[in-house]
């Protein structure tokens, strides 16, 4: 049985797209289609109903699907174990939210002095993209600011709570130090990251629980540049405290006592269980756990 053709319909179960299955393996589609056919012929079952151009899983593909899972994740460790290399090579894949991607490349440098041989692709987006990615075997890992995530399909690999509060500049009138009413803050103008992403989101529905919500007058993706314009009197923002601890120790801005305004958020590294954890994967683990 041809490990290419094994590892060609892991890629067509997960997409159900023999187009996109063979863009990623930079294949054309009649090799993809002709690597399932001597598949099914092999194995003597349809492994795929093709049905109005969409693409499904029979009851014996997904039977099939277990094998090829464990059978891709055994060749793959078995190459890592026969390989002489003393230097770890490979390119790793991750997903994560636009406020990590800061975070995650402050020591890229001291990552690739020991990892010189490992590429790496960073993908910004939110949860919900994050968690398809994954299924679809298009990242390796992701790095989650969000709600608390468990699901028996993934492996947590690493979790932590994060402390989130509203943020203004010093001098700020509500920022004496005194606990505030959410009620208050909402009259002022806010910039904020993208709606619906991460902590944004969960601070909106939080909003909407109650009914209200807050004027937006600026939006990116970008933290830095959030603090920055904070920094200098153009409105609040709700951030991360690892986001502002700079400002903070250094005068520049003050984080609000809101009282009953409690969110909880998860940064969590991810993998999904059918994931074998490779060398390079375990270089990429240890470094985001450093950060």
């Amino acid at each position: 049985m041809d490990l290419k053709n094994i590892r060609t319909f892991i890629y067509v179960a997960e997409l159900a797209n023999f187009t996109k299955a063979a863009e990623l393996l930079g294949f054309s589609q009649s090799t993809v289609s002709f690597q399932i056919k001597q598949l099914e012929n092999e194995l003597n079952v349809k492994l795929f109903e093709r049905i109005n151009h969409t693409v499904k899983l029979t009851e014996q593909g997904r039977g099939f699907l277990k094998y090829a899972h464990e059978m891709d994740k055994l060749t793959q460790e078995m190459a890592v174990q026969l390989r002489e290399e003393k230097e770890i090579t490979g390119h790793i894949r991750v997903a994560m939210a636009d406020s990590l991607c800061v975070l995650f490349g402050e020591r890229l440098e001291q990552f690739w002095l020991r990892n010189p041989k490992i590429s790496l692709k960073v993908v910004a987006a939110g949860t919900e993209e994050m968690i398809r990615l994954l299924n679809h075997n298009e990242v390796d890992l992701v790095f989650t600011l969000d709600n608390h995530i468990y699901d028996t399909e993934y492996h947590i690999l690493r979790e932590e709570k994060i402390n989130t509060h509203f943020v203004a500049a010093f001098g700020f009138p509500l920022a004496d130090g005194r606990p505030i009413s959410i009620y208050d803050i909402i009259k002022y103008p806010f910039l904020l990251t993208e709606k619906g992403m991460s902590y944004r989101r969960l601070m909106d529905e939080r909003l909407a629980a109650l009914s209200l919500e807050v004027h937006s007058v600026f939006e990116t993706g970008n933290t830095e540049v959030i603090c920055r314009l904070v920094e200098q009197g153009a409105g609040c923002s709700f951030l991360p405290d690892y986001v502002t601890e700079a400002g903070v120790k250094q005068g520049r801005l003050v984080r609000l006592l809101v009282e009953d305004f409690q969110i909880d958020v998860w940064k969590q590294l991810i993998c999904h269980r059918d994931k074998w954890i490779s060398p390079q994967m375990e270089a990429v683990m240890e470094y985001c756990v450093e950060i």
